[in-house]
């Protein structure tokens, strides 16, 4: 059993016992699992690279990418696109952890961060889930400055050393927040407003552009797996808005 499957075992689960309309999303061809041998002789070691994808009335993308990599190596990616007719915000888990320790984001991420109406309605109801994992898991430290304006005041960015950490409080705020934010699911009501759906649509692709661009992954999987791949997986299945439009 690696380290994130009991987050991607109980995200399902949750999901299917909350959305009786979840589908599956199609994944393209060749992106459903990808392994790759890395290493030489006693450090060789296999990367094995899984897809998953739901869908469901109001969330347009349900997606997981989990890397099993050996003990060194574990990443699951962990993200919820609403469907353009919604104002909700992105739900993201970013668990990573690699030879120096874990990496640990996790948000629902606003489309409209400066506006305090929004801030009120997705924002500060997560506050005190924030509150209670906060002295557990500790500000992480430096982050790019320009991707701070994808995140929320409930942002929890946190570098834990030990395994056991993840394994109680990360396990415990994935599920907290994963709750909290198919609450807001169930709450949400469709935006008819012209206006108000293209600010919707500019903000989902403004997002997708920059996490497609940057895409701290893209290294990692150029390495295992060459950039043609890595390129269509990153477009054609991670960040696919703007080939769906």
């Amino acid at each position: 059993m690696t380290l994130y499957q009991p987050f991607l075992d109980y995200a399902i689960a949750y999901l299917q016992s909350r959305l009786p309309d979840l589908q599956p999303y199609p994944i393209p061809e060749g992106f459903e699992s990808k392994s790759a041998i890395v290493g030489k002789g006693a450090h060789q070691n296999e990367v094995l690279t899984t897809s998953y994808g739901y869908q469901s009335s109001k969330l347009r993308q349900i997606r997981a990418a989990h890397v099993q990599g050996g003990s060194s190596l574990q990443v699951l990616n962990f993200v919820i696109f609403p469907h353009l007719n919604y104002d909700l915000p992105f739900f993201g888990g970013d668990l990573v952890t690699l030879p120096g320790g874990h990496l640990i984001a996790l948000d629902m991420q606003p489309l409209f961060r400066d506006d305090p109406d929004y801030q009120a309605r997705y924002t500060q109801p997560i506050m005190p889930i924030f509150a209670k994992y906060q002295p557990h898991l500790t500000w992480g430290g430096d982050f790019p400055e320009e991707a701070s304006q994808f995140f929320s005041p409930a942002f929890l960015w946190t570098r834990p050393k030990e395994n056991e950490v993840v394994e109680t409080h990360v396990f415990g705020a994935f599920k907290d927040y994963l709750q909290a934010y198919l609450d807001f699911c169930d709450r949400a009501e469709p935006v008819t407003d012209p206006e108000k759906l293209v600010e919707i649509k500019d903000a989902q692709l403004r997002y997708l552009r920059y996490r497609a661009e940057k895409d701290p992954a893209r290294g990692m999987f150029n390495r295992f797996y060459g950039s043609e791949w890595t390129e269509e997986y990153i477009h054609g299945f991670l960040f696919d808005l703007e080939r769906k439009l």
